[in-house]
């Protein structure tokens, strides 16, 4: 893929996308407005498929929607509302580890930067990115297995870890478009640029694409 074609293939992608689901970290953003809950649900969502992460997620907030209602929860009662997301023990553990933290240290609120966000147990690059451009609009490039995989296909990147994608992807992709490229990315990956089998015969941007180019070569 060309430098140039990166502001044709994201037009195309945003009408693409309006045709499905919106990913479910975006869904929790668009009807909470809350940095903690968008927070808990990136946690939840880790190794897990996003209905699994939906139904979890407002589950785990009827109960509780902030770090002191969620410390008054049991573990116990965390992991049975959160089941069956992956890891889910792990990951109720988490949520009080993090919980604690963010009032203890930040007053009850979530901090804004990535870096901060990285010294919380059970919390990586992707979610930290993920809390700073979806709940804070902040600039930042959340690469999960989707877009790490998409944009080498393009061959906008050349990369081995999701690390190194979001390293490239700093360095080569237009700001504008940071926050925008993981919800796009995502949306496509689990809808039409699957990992196995992906539709390339419908897709929209196979001209820019060079996967698509050394499958069906001109």
């Amino acid at each position: 893929m060309k430098n140039r074609d990166i502001h044709k293939t994201i037009s195309i992608l945003k009408q693409a996308v309006k045709q499905w689901k919106v990913p479910i970290v975006g869904e929790i953003q668009n009807r909470y407005r809350d940095p903690y809950r968008v927070l808990i649900s990136c946690i939840l969502s880790l190794r897990t498929k996003d209905k699994v992460t939906e139904s979890a997620s407002y589950r785990l907030f009827a109960m509780a929607h902030n770090p002191r209602e969620m410390l008054k929860l049991s573990a116990k009662q965390i992991e049975k509302a959160i089941y069956p997301v992956g890891f889910y023990r792990r990951k109720a553990e988490t949520i009080r580890k993090v919980s604690h933290l963010i009032l203890e240290q930040y007053q009850g609120a979530v901090p804004d930067t990535i870096d901060e966000l990285l010294t919380f147990s059970g919390v990586g690059r992707k979610t930290a990115n993920l809390v700073v451009t979806v709940a804070y609009k902040k600039l930042g490039i959340c690469v999960d297995t989707h877009v790490h995989r998409i944009v080498n296909r393009w061959g906008y990147v050349d990369t081995k870890t999701p690390f190194d994608t979001e390293m490239a992807l700093r360095e080569k992709l237009p700001r504008k478009y940071w926050i925008v490229i993981n919800d796009l990315l995502v949306s496509y990956g689990q809808n039409l640029c699957k990992p196995v089998s992906p539709s390339c015969g419908i897709c929209k941007i196979s001209e820019y694409c060079d996967f698509y180019g050394n499958i069906f070569p001109t």
